[in-house]
């Protein structure tokens, strides 16, 4: 390539589909495309081994796809993106690059770092249907008076301004903005019609993946080795679409909430990944939700919810609160990751399932994640920071902007309530409402002090106790903390929980 010139479209690792801003109208005569897998960042956390082969395996299958095609394609492996950077500007002197915005704080300041030495020119990012600028000019406009923003009014606004399950006269279809209260209902009893996710023969570019990560030296893997079940092409991401359509949508709604331990999927879509990689976009998913009109709307509406409402707003979230948000630790909690995350062997029933299934999937859906990981971590007060590294490493969708606000703001309360009004904390009782873990469990989720005491019980009532001063003046905690002040067991509780957090540290519990 030495010698040649032109304009140069950088890809990213989650900017992949040539619909994109970035390659949007780009032809092979008049542009190159370049793609840099830092070997630092590989290095950099014990990565699960189906994320890195996930988003190594999407980007040269992307790669060889451009090249298909007839572009010009700078596979390029270097120790940093930085220095791919340069070697290709050596190499091939464009006349610029054209990147388009990042989903994360660090890769844009690689790009503004970059910019000052190099020909970059920013493509402004339609990987969302509101941009991260349009998000802060709402949230300048709605902050309510104590300088919150509510997901409730920034769905609503997005449904209005995208029209989307809106009636002529801007009332919601349906005649509600939501159906919450028909979609929490526990796991159903007996044999259920679960869908079976759909799985690939793995290939020739996946093998080719799986060899080059293995001879990576200093590189950390963690979890089982890629099965299929997560595809790495766009044609693969679209049959799941479909696939989720046709048989897990209509049952989405009510059962959003349940967990099952022998059912780890339900009819969850698991089309996260493919939309943080660009394998998909959300308007031609959300325009999928829609055509099903044969599904109920309860169904329909929360998908939809979850699409532009909570991952936009997510998305937004990240940006609106600046790279500081991400050090927020209102708790203080300072306690490595417990030990039963990442492989030691537990008795409590609900934590060996889902890191089992993190381990196999690199994946679940986000009631085991809220209340059995973040729930544990919070009362057990790991450190936040901990807390993300593990997920952003180990979980198939687990870009930067998706765990730091979810972790951050909701599943650890990290944030004080920027995002949550109280934090998701709960004792057993929660857990064998929602899942039937707690059945055949060694420990009594409604006992406190005894030694079969449930840990997330014990563990509930001395965080609130352990947080008065933080929690009690929040008006949502006022009936828990009545609750707690009626306990004539606290003393003792307070003495489990410090040997329940002791061999929670220790890999013992």
């Amino acid at each position: 390539m030495a010698g040649t010139q032109g304009r140069t479209v950088w890809v990213l690792g989650d900017q992949l589909d040539r619909r994109l801003a970035h390659l949007h109208g780009a032809q092979p005569h008049d542009t190159r495309v370049l793609f840099v897998v830092s070997l630092n960042k590989i290095r950099s956390a014990p990565w699960h081994r189906q994320r890195l082969h996930f988003i190594l395996t999407a980007m040269r299958r992307c790669a060889a796809e451009l090249a298909a095609q007839g572009f010009e394609v700078d596979w390029r492996v270097a120790e940093t993106m930085s220095a791919g950077v340069a070697q290709h500007v050596r190499e091939c002197r464009p006349t610029h690059i054209d990147v388009m915005q990042p989903m994360n704080m660090a890769g844009q300041r690689l790009i503004d770092r970059l910019a000052s030495t190099h020909p970059i020119n920013v493509v402004r990012s339609d990987q969302f249907l509101c941009h991260r600028d349009d998000f802060a000019e709402w949230a300048t406009a709605n902050r309510r008076r104590d300088g919150s923003l509510l997901l409730e009014d920034f769905y609503r606004w997005q449904r209005r301004r995208l029209g989307i399950l809106i009636e002529p006269d801007g009332e919601p279809a349906g005649g509600r903005w939501n159906f919450d209260d028909e979609n929490r209902l526990p796991p159903p009893k007996g044999e259920h019609p679960w869908p079976t996710p759909i799985v690939d023969e793995l290939d020739d570019i996946d093998d080719e993946i799986t060899q080059f990560i293995d001879l990576i030296e200093g590189v950390r893997l963690v979890g089982a080795a890629p099965t299929g079940l997560w595809s790495t092409s766009r044609r693969g991401a679209l049959a799941r679409l479909d696939h989720f359509v046709a048989t897990g949508l209509a049952g989405f709604g009510p059962y959003e909430d349940a967990v099952l331990a022998q059912q780890r999927h339900l009819n969850h879509s698991m089309l996260s990944p493919y939309l943080n990689v660009g394998l998909l976009h959300p308007d031609e998913v959300v325009a999928a939700v829609l055509a099903a009109t044969d599904v109920p709307m309860n169904s329909r509406e929360g998908f939809v919810r979850q699409m532009i409402g909570w991952r936009e707003y997510v998305h937004g979230i990240y940006w609106w609160l600046g790279a500081d948000y991400a050090a927020s630790n209102f708790f203080e909690a300072e306690d490595a990751l417990p030990p039963s995350f990442t492989g030691a062997p537990t008795q409590m029933r609900c934590v060996s399932h889902v890191a089992q299934w993190v381990s196999d999937d690199a994946w679940t859906h986000h009631i085991p994640r809220l209340m059995v990981l973040a729930n544990l971590a919070t009362l057990a007060g790991t450190a936040p920071e901990a807390m993300v590294q593990w997920m952003w490493a180990n979980f198939i969708d687990g870009a930067e902007w998706v765990m730091v606000p979810n972790l951050i703001g909701m599943g650890l309360y990290a944030d004080g309530g920027q995002m949550s009004t109280k934090p998701y904390v709960s004792g057993g009782n929660y857990i064998s409402k929602m899942t039937d873990f707690c059945r055949g469990c060694r420990f009594d989720k409604s006992a406190r002090t005894v030694d079969d005491a449930c840990p997330f019980t014990t563990l509930y009532w001395d965080f609130l106790d352990r947080h008065r001063d933080r929690l009690r003046p929040n008006h949502r905690m006022a009936r828990v903390y009545a609750n707690l002040d009626r306990l004539a067991d606290l003393d003792d509780i307070r003495t489990r929980a410090v040997e329940v957090r002791r061999r929670l540290s220790a890999g013992t519990l």
